[in-house]
């Protein structure tokens, strides 16, 4: 023991000299020893692998950060890393079940084969030209376990723990948490996890919810769980619980609870093992509503203004909600173009350029609603940014016809439709492995016809969304388009594809040492060219994770959206680096070209396999939706569709947080408060008033009043809070809140001589 407290003491110091807070390091076990950087070199070489090879000349890399982040924001592919550690058998004295020991490498993106003192102990993923071809694994845990008595543990004496990475593009490396090595416990095999998609909202300002607890391992767990329901916002307890808990190995239970629906309602749970006394803490946050449902009466959603090109075929759904049935009536209707009055399909072709104006009245057996569209007809497509749906954060490339069409159901049947989502977007996966003997792209068999894909989706009022790369390959290992760019967007307009997604991906391999502003510009310019060719509007995704500043000539590329940043996770780490980056690029957005700050990560996600719920807190996905809202972001739903529990689905239906995304005049927000974690972003709209939203990036709850007249805002306001529509008060000067952690107000300013009551 005295030798474990030495050493544990000796770490500490070096931790501390590196200027790492402990505290921070994230183990099960409150025994462990973080793994904080290791030798690091691009390239790959067997030879890296073997115990003595002198990886003196090396440079450092801090584990649990992207490669892109320390030194290398281009480079995609192979890579290997060294962790130099000494392993204490003091380990072995002060664990109670002595069974393995554990290293956890957090994520690694994309495959990994991983070796202790040259054995090899885990493989991830398959490396381009293993069997099988590349298969990516990313975002699955990399947590390898080995028998106490495996040789391969050096005790009390020098380890190598190497690991060879593969990154097909985005982030790379190992990050996303801190990895570590300890020994395992009996109580490490407790998951304790809420089943979103039994939470029951009650009408009398309540919910109840599963607790699900899964005793992951062939050993019998015994103990006490301690239950309290907390309200963090009053630091209030609502109800305490303590019982007895015996679980069967691979065994399960559930436990119902009751609590109120409203913010800060948590759930802390621990449970104590019986004979070791090792303890397990979980808190749970359970997700509240805040959006009224939607009433019987007709109400018109989406945008005010399309864009389309003349003489190409044209789709739009007019977006609307109310007790079905509805029918959808309009005048002065454009020429080439019809609406049908049953699914509110506006199809057609206008032949001459110019703006067109149009009133959409919506109908049924308890009212009406009217709106007036803009048709734009010209040059310029995306006039707001795009609204939809995106197979990659679910599916990977699992990806099938199957999966989309549900996705496409889904979305039409839970009503998603009439606020605005519209794009069904396949990304990386629909593809074979090779192309056909004459160059023709050949999708995959789990996509057995792309053109009955594409008319099963129009059918639907939904459009088609495809997806490829300028390189050679994709990010997923299939063919990309290079050389091929004319031939594939020829393809695409066959099968009636109205949006293109392009990765840069191995592109950047062929770049070699050229990575000038024009060399990235290259490829991208090559399909914008060949897309122009084609007789039918393709919205164009420019995705090459904003190297070079792409913001600054995306539009020239005639883009319509461009990737700002790299892959984002579901985690508020990336949340915060990706969203709130954004403050400096809102010169470079507007109507026909939008910053994209990557998918939003709400739902059931899962990159392909293993999908889990999202692990952002409620706060943090109202944080999201509000954020990419004021910063006029494309809105690119990325979850399982089909399993869309109730407050993910109330979350993604909210018009009038939507229409701030979608505001005609297409200003993105700017950022005028950043002080004490607290920032501020105001957004004008096209009506003259304001959208304001109060942003808390600390891990409490703070207190805020934001003046209107400090925010350069001289007048009294009619204040509306946009996520519980509904009306604060009017002549105001300013708004008082207090913030949940990470959380959101956010809020619409009318001039109070301009409000109508």
């Amino acid at each position: 023991m005295i030798q474990i407290n030495l050493f544990l003491k000796q770490l500490f110091i070096f931790i501390s000299l590196l200027g790492i807070n402990y505290s921070s390091i994230t183990a099960q076990n409150a025994v462990n020893i973080p793994l904080l950087q290791a030798k690091f070199i691009t390239g790959n070489n067997e030879a890296y692998k073997k115990p003595a090879y002198n990886d003196s000349g090396w440079e450092i890399q801090q584990l649990g950060q992207t490669w892109q982040a320390q030194g290398h924001p281009d480079y995609h592919g192979y890579a290997w890393y060294r962790i130099h550690l000494l392993i204490p058998s003091s380990l072995k004295e002060t664990a109670f079940w002595k069974d393995s020991l554990r290293i956890y490498l957090a994520h690694v993106n994309d495959v990994d084969e991983t070796y202790l003192n040259g054995k090899l102990i885990g493989h991830t993923g398959s490396f381009p030209g293993e069997d099988g071809g590349y298969a990516s694994k990313w975002p699955a845990v990399r947590e390898y376990h080995i028998p106490l008595k495996e040789e391969a543990i050096h005790w009390d004496s020098d380890n190598i723990i190497a690991i060879k990475v593969f990154d097909g593009g985005g982030t790379g490396g190992i990050f996303m948490g801190q990895p570590y090595i300890d020994l395992l416990e009996k109580i490490n095999g407790l998951l304790i996890s809420i089943d979103h998609e039994q939470i029951r909202y009650n009408r009398d300002g309540n919910a109840s919810a599963n607790i699900m607890l899964h005793n992951q391992y062939k050993v019998q767990l015994n103990g006490t769980l301690q239950t309290s329901i907390v309200d963090e916002l009053t630091g209030k307890t609502i109800k305490n619980m303590r019982q007895q808990l015996l679980l069967d190995p691979l065994g399960k239970k559930n436990i119902v609870l009751a609590m109120p629906n409203r913010a800060g309602i948590a759930i802390h749970l621990l449970f104590k093992e019986k004979n070791s006394g090792l303890e397990l803490a979980k808190m749970v946050t359970l997700p509240y509503i805040l959006t009224p449902q939607p009433g019987d009466k007709p109400v018109i959603h989406g945008a005010a203004v399309t864009g389309l090109k003349p003489g190409h075929p044209f789709i739009y759904k007019v977006a609307a909600t109310g007790k079905k049935p509805l029918s959808y009536l309009a005048d002065k209707m454009p020429e080439g173009l019809t609406l049908n009055q049953h699914t509110g399909l506006i199809t057609g072709t206008i032949k001459t350029a110019g703006g067109y104006e149009i009133n959409i009245t919506v109908k049924n057996t308890n009212g009406y609603d009217t709106k007036r569209l803009k048709i734009k007809a010209g040059n310029i497509l995306a006039l707001t940014p795009p609204m939809g749906w995106n197979s990659w954060n679910c599916w990977g490339t699992s990806v099938s016809d199957d999966k989309v069409r549900n996705s496409a159901k889904a979305l039409v049947d839970l009503g998603l439709t009439g606020y605005g989502w519209n794009y069904i977007n396949v990304d990386d996966g629909w593809q074979a492995m090779q192309r056909s003997a004459d160059g023709e792209m050949v999708p995959d068999e789990k996509f057995p016809d792309m053109k009955m894909l594409g008319d099963y989706l129009h059918g639907n009022g939904l459009r088609f969304g495809m997806y490829s790369s300028p390189g050679t390959h994709t990010c997923g290992g299939f063919p990309g388009s290079y050389q091929h760019e004319l031939q594939d967007a020829s393809m695409y307009a066959g099968w009636g594809v109205d949006y293109l997604k392009y990765d840069l991906c191995s592109s950047i391999d062929s770049m070699k040492n050229n990575v000038s502003p024009a060399d990235h510009q290259h490829p991208y310019k090559i399909m914008q060219a060949d897309l122009a060719q084609q007789s039918r509007d393709i919205v164009y995704s420019i995705c090459q994770y904003g190297i070079k500043d792409v913001w600054k000539w995306g539009r020239e590329m005639e883009g319509n959206l461009w990737r700002t940043t790299e892959d984002i996770e579901d985690t508020w780490e990336s949340l915060y680096h990706i969203g709130f980056k954004q403050d400096t690029l809102f010169p470079y957005a507007g109507p026909g070209g939008w910053n994209d700050p990557d998918m939003l990560t709400v739902g059931m996600v899962g990159w392909g396999e293993n999908l889990h719920p999202t692990r952002l807190t409620p706060d943090e996905q109202y944080t999201q939706l509000s954020l990419w809202s004021m910063l006029s972001a494309p809105l690119l739903i990325g979850c399982d569709l089909s399993r869309l529990d109730k407050f993910t689905l109330n979350l993604l239906t909210n018009g009038e947080v939507i229409s701030i995304d979608q505001d005609e005049l297409g200003k993105q927000a700017r950022r005028l408060i950043n002080k004490d974690s607290i920032q501020v972003y105001i957004k004008d709209l096209a009506d003259g008033n304001k959208a304001i939203a109060l942003f808390n990036i600390s891990q409490k709850y703070r207190h805020y009043y934001a003046s209107f007249k400090a925010l350069g805002l001289n007048d009294n306001y009619h204040v509306r809070d946009l996520w519980r529509q509904a009306d604060i008060s009017d002549h105001l000067q300013g708004v008082e809140k207090r913030i949940p952690p990470h959380g959101v107000f956010l809020f619409k300013l009318t001039s109070s001589g301009k409000h109508k009551k």
